[in-house]
């Protein structure tokens, strides 16, 4: 971005379906190894999810973890460990800025009460008064302050399913602008523990099943059949570039160029159109040409119209045999939701330094509306490839879209 500050990553940490940091989850994407579960949902019933197992009282105390929320932990925990990794000295907790991408919060909290009252004839006398706190849109992003005792400017980003994305891009911003120092940016989402969610989209059609549920995630495979909800967690510690070559930090990539923008044409289908403007204005920012990148890491969600649109939005930007890898993360443990674009960034990280761009699983007959020039990595990785960037897509309801474009420093 010209006349601004360059903006580097310097520490991660996260929490998904296939580990809780980023060497074990690379190494489960690099082998083929999804992990997706049955899971007892209230009301709904037996459903299939991307579940996390992390220790939530890592950096915060157990009283917190009570008090507090799902989501909350997984950012919290998230925060911690990007805090380490990045090695940075929090001389001035008032300029550490806080920003994390939601799809959705406070659904979990409130169908609880709702439960919990209802065994004692809806008296409201019981409704804890831990409510608000736990269901202010701000949630995991002021957790993440409460315990870390961070004192900056926070706050959480609505923005469906490119929340991720947004999460990161207004960090970035917030630094270039001088108002923080060190931002923490991303994703999380507790989603799979919201009956609404699971019932919205069941009355869509929309749910994933199979009868192994590591094979139900199937993005641009011709037998999908719907989404596989996850949870989990993704924040980036993000620094000025100058600042972090100062203090020998090792950096995880750069922030090359993004776009922001909206379809504007349906509430759910969205418009590839709008997505390859979001695409093309992320690489223009950049200074890049489309043949320069590396991998798309790509949205696609294992609905039919979702996984198309998007593929004829990449061909609009990219040309039908782009020179770029596709590949897909969804296919490991499902939709993560406000982390997805954080996760999924992540996992495709490593490619930097050791050339291999981690596959798409579980596609078994390829959709041919979703052919992409023999570029889409399926089953194994693409091992022996240079990547000095990355674009990363997330979209999501209400016609939502961010594209990231990173790079290798």
């Amino acid at each position: 971005m010209p006349n601004f500050p360059r903006i580097v990553a310097t520490g991660v940490g996260l929490t998904s379906p296939l580990g809780n940091d980023l060497k074990t989850m690379r190494e489960n994407l690099l082998a083929g190894r999804p992990n997706v579960r049955e899971h007892e949902l209230r009301y709904v019933g037996k459903v299939l999810a991307g579940v996390c197992d992390f220790d939530a009282t890592k950096h915060q105390s157990k009283k917190n973890a009570r008090r507090g929320t799902r989501a909350g932990s997984l950012a919290v925990f998230c925060a911690g460990d990007a805090l380490a990794d990045a090695g940075v000295e929090l001389a001035d907790p008032s300029r550490v800025g806080v920003y994390v991408g939601i799809t959705e919060h406070g659904n979990v909290e409130t169908e609880n009460e709702i439960a919990a009252i209802k065994e004692h004839d809806y008296d409201v006398k019981l409704w804890t008064h831990h409510h608000n706190p736990r269901t202010v849109a701000n949630n995991p992003a002021g957790e993440v302050c409460l315990n870390l005792g961070l004192t900056g400017a926070h706050c959480c980003l609505g923005a469906a399913c490119a929340a991720g994305n947004y999460g990161i891009i207004h960090a970035a911003q917030q630094l270039m602008l001088g108002e923080c120092d060190v931002a923490l940016g991303g994703g999380v989402s507790e989603s799979i523990h919201t009956f609404g969610i699971y019932a919205g989209f069941q009355s869509q059609n929309a749910l994933a099943h199979h009868a192994d549920p590591n094979r139900a995630s199937r993005p641009f495979d011709r037998d999908r059949n719907g989404i596989v909800i996850a949870e989990g967690g993704a924040l980036f510690v993000l620094e000025r570039y100058a600042d972090a070559h100062q203090r020998g930090a090792k950096i995880l990539f750069e922030v090359c160029g993004w776009a922001m923008n909206t379809d504007a044409t349906d509430f759910v289908l969205p418009n590839p159109d709008r997505q390859a403007e979001c695409m093309a204005l992320a690489l223009r920012r950049a200074g890049l040409n489309p043949d320069q990148i590396g991998v798309v890491s790509t949205h696609a969600t294992g609905t039919k119209e979702g996984d198309i649109r998007e593929i004829q939005a990449i061909k609009k930007v990219f040309g039908e045999r782009p020179a770029a890898w596709v590949n897909n993360a969804k296919s490991f443990w499902g939709h993560a939701m406000g982390a997805a674009g954080a996760l999924e960034l992540a996992g495709n990280l490593p490619a930097f330094a050791d050339g291999a761009v981690h596959p798409t699983i579980n596609v078994d007959n390829l959709d041919p509306e979703c052919a992409i020039g023999e570029r889409l990595v399926v089953g194994r990785p693409c091992e022996g490839q240079t990547v000095s960037y990355i674009l990363n897509n997330s979209f999501g309801m209400l016609g939502v879209n961010a594209a990231l474009v990173v790079g290798k420093v």
